[in-house]
């Protein structure tokens, strides 16, 4: 059952979370690396809490983030999308793949499509990503996607000792450096 809307991208499929993802979603959870910058590993039940937090937050605030999956496998990639939990500085595109598919272009085909459809189905009109200052691979993408670094923001509890930078760009921005990802 589908309960939100379905992205396709050349090689992804992004969707609202499903049962059947819940394995692969835990998988990446517990990946050491992965995990560095977006909450530290987790034991399972840990994984099984975020898994209901980011499929629930489809039913409270209408969006969340995606699963995504891999067109020609139909393997789970990871999840990405909007993002904005109580007492988050701004709404957010958030984004992380599993290990095995690091490296592959995916966060930032699946990001794009994210970011679209944050600016052209949601309005939001500023996109923001919440990274830490050491995590350069995260903005890296972000500066691929045209945001700019504004600066230190908190976040709130129980992640208020984590420093991270705001990476901003508005909607206008967007639709202007989208232009340069069209075929």
């Amino acid at each position: 059952m589908l309960n939100g809307p379905l992205l396709v991208t050349e090689r992804l499929i992004l969707r609202p979370p499903a049962a059947e993802d819940f394995d692969a979603f835990a998988e990446m959870c517990a990946e050491e690396e992965t995990m560095t910058f977006i909450g530290g590993s987790s034991a399972r039940s840990q994984a099984w809490r975020q898994w209901c937090t980011l499929a629930g937050a489809w039913h409270i605030r209408g969006f969340s983030m995606f699963s995504v999956l891999e067109r020609a496998s139909g393997e789970w990639v990871g999840r990405l999308g909007p993002w904005e939990p109580d007492g988050w500085p701004a709404p957010e595109i958030a984004y992380g793949v599993r290990a095995k598919f690091a490296g592959k272009g995916y966060a930032f085909e699946g990001a794009v499509a994210a970011c679209d459809f944050a600016v052209e189905f949601l309005k939001w009109p500023e996109l923001m990503h919440s990274i830490a200052p050491d995590n350069v691979r995260s903005q890296a993408l972000a500066k691929r996607l045209g945001a700019t670094n504004s600066g230190p923001t908190h976040l709130p509890a129980p992640f208020e000792q984590t420093r991270v930078d705001a990476w901003t760009q508005s909607a206008e921005a967007w639709r202007i450096k989208r232009k340069e990802f069209q075929p």
